[in-house]
């Protein structure tokens, strides 16, 4: 359920509460019982930055991936060295 910012325009009260996105919005201030209570628009709670998740964290790349094993078997293939 969202938060919802209301702020009354009478007496000056902020104050937030937890609604439904289907319930009426709050008629009267909880403080001074005014009708001048009004649903404020703010920001949301969270941010989205970047080129995103997809392309950056579980994108598999078949270039990326065949040269990564090819290097890998090289690498197995060599010999010890001693010393």
């Amino acid at each position: 359920m969202p938060i919802y910012e209301y702020r009354c325009s009478a007496c000056g009260v902020a104050k937030e509460h937890l609604q439904k996105m289907s319930d009426d919005p709050i008629a009267n201030c909880p403080q001074c019982n005014s009708a001048d209570y009004h649903k404020q628009v703010s920001a949301a709670g969270f941010q989205l930055k970047g080129t995103g998740w997809y392309a950056t964290d579980f994108k598999g790349s078949s270039a990326s991936s065949s040269s990564s094993s090819s290097s890998e078997s090289s690498v197995s293939a060599a010999p010890a060295s001693s010393t």
